[in-house]
């Protein structure tokens, strides 16, 4: 990941953009007075995925025993030894 300052980016923001395009850069990031102000990235690079929730329903079955064991689950976070 390449970091170039905001006075660089605006004298070369074509080379920059071509390097993004071509992938010899994933990302460029702009920084103002040192610190990260923006990321340069291509438009065929897949951001985050907004809906997340639900992607995997329908794909199996929750059983009713599903919170028979919460309190030892949770012990063993907390610490403790297993029964």
């Amino acid at each position: 990941m390449l970091t170039v300052n905001m006075l660089e980016a605006k004298t070369s923001l074509s080379r920059l953009v071509e390097s993004v395009e071509l992938g010899r850069e994933r990302e460029i990031i702009i920084a103002r007075n040192g610190r990260p102000a923006a990321r340069l990235v291509s438009m065929g690079v897949a951001g985050p995925k907004l809906q997340r929730i639900g992607v995997a329903k329908g794909l199996f079955e929750v059983p009713e025993s599903i919170d028979a064991h919460n309190a030892e689950i949770a012990g063993l976070f907390l610490g403790g030894m297993p029964s």
